[in-house]
């Protein structure tokens, strides 16, 4: 497995840094939207996938972060600091928002966050003086640094990469810590993670926050791509759509979101020539997977593999009955 992860992750690495130099600008576009989800459900994936927790208000933090920038930008601030910014109060919101999954599990939480992304939705499109209301804010520049601008599409794809590149490091190397398999256990078992002395509050917590994090520099980074924002963009169905790109590219795999946002960004694309139809063969494409895949694409090989110890062992226990 660790080997077609290397494969997987070599092969990945090749196309997002060659295949862009030959795209014109919307197919660049694109390619830098799913980018942007790739980062902002990998932060989901550590919520929901590692973790274990149920979360439907994954927008909510895409928007914060996407405001932040807009409004620090608005103000003559940098976007160098805007974008911190939006971090760090995606922080310390998803970290209030951690507290109710102390209480309430599973669907109750879901309905929760949900419950959050939709007041915060509101905040978005009635208080005008901060945020436009319907009106949006727009005119977000792009940023420059060192006297390199990101200005042009295929520049601040690069930019995008990058940060893509070192968050999906910065994670990998927490799943991979202590932390990471504080999280898991935290997942499969939390009874008995916690009679192991595992702190399950506080991993709960960060669960909640780091993946806030993760949301709010990917908002921020779209907010700067698309140079406009507007409340329609973090509603509960943005939600649930990253939601399903965690689930359909596999939670708890660690190349999900990047499989999962593929078929979230591309696939509605592929789907435009049906017109008033593609949001309906979207939605039963989906329903399809789920029903044979429910661990998701990345299950794919873990499925192969246990089918075959199956049969190998009903072979086995045939040949013991025979010689019996």
């Amino acid at each position: 497995m660790k080997k077609l992860n290397l494969l997987f992750a070599l092969i990945a690495l090749a196309a997002v840094i060659l295949i862009p130099n030959f795209l014109k600008n919307y197919g660049i576009h694109m390619f830098t939207t799913w980018l942007v989800f790739i980062i902002a459900t990998m932060g989901l994936n550590l919520t929901v996938g590692y973790a274990g927790q149920k979360s439907l208000g994954h927008a909510a933090f895409f928007g914060i972060g996407a405001y932040t920038v807009a409004i620090c930008l608005k103000a003559g601030l940098s976007f160098w600091f805007g974008l911190p910014m939006a971090a760090l109060f995606c922080f310390v919101v998803g970290l209030a928002l951690g507290f109710p999954a102390l209480r309430v599990q599973t669907i109750y939480l879901a309905f929760a966050t949900l419950g959050f992304n939709t007041a915060l939705w509101l905040v978005m499109r009635n208080e005008e003086w901060l945020t436009g209301g319907t009106y949006g804010i727009n005119n977000i520049a792009r940023p420059s640094l060192g006297g390199i601008s990101f200005d042009g599409n295929l520049a601040y794809y690069y930019l995008v990469l990058t940060f893509t590149l070192v968050l999906a490091l910065l994670l990998w190397g927490l799943l991979n810590s202590p932390w990471g398999k504080a999280f898991t256990a935290l997942r499969d078992n939390p009874i008995r993670a916690e009679s192991l002395g595992i702190d399950t509050r506080g991993y709960t917590l960060l669960s909640f926050a780091i993946g806030a994090v993760y949301a709010g520099v990917a908002g921020g980074l779209y907010a700067a791509q698309v140079q406009f924002i507007d409340p329609a963009l973090f509603t509960v169905g943005a939600s649930i759509m990253m939601y399903l790109m965690v689930v359909v590219g596999g939670p708890g795999y660690f190349f999900g979101p990047v499989l999962g946002s593929a078929v979230g960004v591309v696939l509605p694309e592929w789907l435009r020539f049906a017109q008033a139809w593609y949001l309906f063969v979207f939605g039963l494409a989906v329903v399809v997977l789920m029903i044979w895949l429910p661990d998701g694409l990345l299950s794919i090989p873990d499925r192969i593999k246990a089918r075959r110890q199956s049969r190998e062992a009903s072979a086995a226990r045939e040949v013991a009955g025979v010689k019996a």
